[in-house]
């Protein structure tokens, strides 16, 4: 017998555009996750426990690549990271440079991260693959990762243009192809990530 799909991950934005790092930061702790955007109030709603289990896949990957081997510090959301541009974003995952390590005991980060990572929703891909997207590629950040739940790939972009909001390097690695980074020392079958539990029948891919 099929599952019961699990309630898609919502993301939700203000109707106006006047948000800035102030505001944000008179936003209460209620379980949902708080980005202002070129101003805009975005509002994204508890994760599944599917895209958890990537989340940590992804973190242990960047552990063992990066954590331990001292090239980097990685963190898991909610964390509140503020980049040009962004006055407050909350990847699902980033990689700081190890002398950004002083800035964790901050209540927010200012720093452009070597690496961000978002887990695709499959309910609103637009909110990761263009509007964050543009904005990273603004900030500078050297490489954005989109983990795509449904079609077990990730799409590794490097190379920004902050003038247009994009980024010039896209690679499309799928499940049976190793993920290699073009600005870190990471390389890993993708297969990895998604080892493990998959979603019951008729609620693959829902974010």
């Amino acid at each position: 017998m099929a599952g019961t799909a699990t309630r898609p991950e919502l993301v939700l934005r203000s109707l106006d555009a006047t948000w800035n790092a102030d505001r944000w930061e008179t936003l209460g702790d209620d379980g949902n996750r708080y980005e202002v955007i070129a101003g805009v109030l975005y509002r994204t709603t508890a994760p599944s426990p599917f895209h958890q289990w990537l989340s940590r896949q992804v973190a242990r990957l960047l552990y063992a690549a990066l954590d331990d081997r001292g090239h980097g510090l990685t963190l898991v959301a909610p964390v509140g990271l503020f980049l040009p541009g962004l006055d407050s974003v909350q990847p699902d995952l980033f990689v700081l440079r190890p002398a950004d390590a002083a800035l964790v005991y901050e209540r927010r980060i200012d720093a452009v991260p070597l690496l961000i990572v978002e887990i695709l929703s499959p309910s609103n891909p637009e909110h990761d693959l263009v509007v964050k997207r543009d904005g990273y590629a603004r900030a500078g950040v050297p490489e954005y990762w989109v983990v795509r739940q449904a079609e077990r790939d990730v799409l590794v972009q490097s190379e920004p243009e902050p003038a247009s909001g994009r980024y010039a390097r896209v690679v499309r690695v799928g499940a049976g192809e190793r993920l290699v980074s073009p600005t870190l020392p990471i390389d890993a079958p993708v297969a990895q990530l998604f080892a493990g539990p998959a979603p019951r029948d008729g609620a693959a891919g829902v974010g």
